[in-house]
């Protein structure tokens, strides 16, 4: 998306929901759509079938995992469809609804879940909520507006940190030596279907896992945001000093180029006095 605002320059950036991934010698355009297409349809199986016995699963906090997934499945599919008919750029307000909808969904599930996050769970879910929120409303800025910059840099970012959001919260949340002190994982309590959960001892072990959770949110969003600040610096100066070549070749050619070539056309002559000229 950066690459592709720098490249384009101000006034001819649109942004998209997915970019294409050009490889020499390989076919990967599609890549990420088909990627997230593909987790999708995972994702809904092994959250519907109960494994190793494959049957039905009719719990109701993972049909709601499988809604959320399933909203994927379907701006993915579409936008896969579009991208292979080459009717991406005119549909691209479908899309852009599609891919609104998921976060939409995502939170609205998330915050009416059926499972009851308490204690330190609960910390690393309303905070996940946020970062959702951010994502819906910078779809739809997107979605409204196209053009914006700032939008699109906000959905990638947030979409990003959503990710690295998700992975710290496995670890947390799931790995015993990572969890905070004062803090134990149990497996097979009734009030949580028999999932692993995170019990903290004493009050005051629970306010500083939670304050943990907070200092964790601050320091990934800051490291995201470095990382995004240096990546739009690297791709600045890299555009800015190809356009400045760029700029003095065409000022050569349209206007300075013809000046020189007459200067010089007039310089080289020179009078033979010798023939009396």
């Amino acid at each position: 998306m950066a690459q592709a605002f720098f490249h384009k320059g101000p006034d001819n950036f649109k942004a998209r929901f997915s970019y294409p991934l050009n490889i020499p010698f390989l076919n990967l355009r599609n890549l990420d759509l088909v990627l997230i297409l593909s987790l999708s349809i995972l994702a809904i199986i092994t959250q519907v079938l109960d494994f190793p016995i494959v049957k039905l699963e009719f719990r109701l906090d993972n049909f709601e995992h499988a809604t959320m997934f399933l909203h994927l499945l379907v701006y993915s599919g579409y936008a896969l469809f579009a991208e292979l008919t080459q009717t991406a750029e005119s549909l691209y307000g479908v899309i852009a609804v599609l891919a609104s909808s998921v976060f939409g969904q995502e939170l609205f599930l998330l915050h009416f879940h059926s499972t009851d996050h308490v204690g330190i769970e609960g910390q690393y879910h309303w905070l996940l909520q946020l970062i959702v929120l951010v994502s819906f409303l910078s779809a739809i800025t997107v979605t409204l507006s196209p053009t914006s910059f700032p939008a699109s840099l906000v959905l990638a970012v947030s979409v990003v940190f959503q990710g690295l959001w998700f992975i710290n919260m496995g670890f947390m949340l799931w790995v015993p030596k990572l969890v905070p002190n004062g803090c134990a994982l149990h497996l097979g309590l009734p009030a949580h279907h028999g999932e692993p959960t995170v019990v903290c001892a004493s009050k005051d072990a629970d306010s500083r896992a939670r304050a943990l959770a907070n200092l964790q949110f601050s320091w990934i969003l800051s490291t995201v945001l470095v990382l995004t600040g240096i990546l739009c610096l690297k791709l600045a100066s890299s555009k800015g000093t190809t356009g400045k070549r760029s700029a003095e070749y065409q000022k050569l050619q349209n206007g300075s180029g013809g000046d020189l070539g007459l200067t010089l056309s007039i310089r080289s002559f020179k009078p033979d006095h010798s023939l009396g000229v």
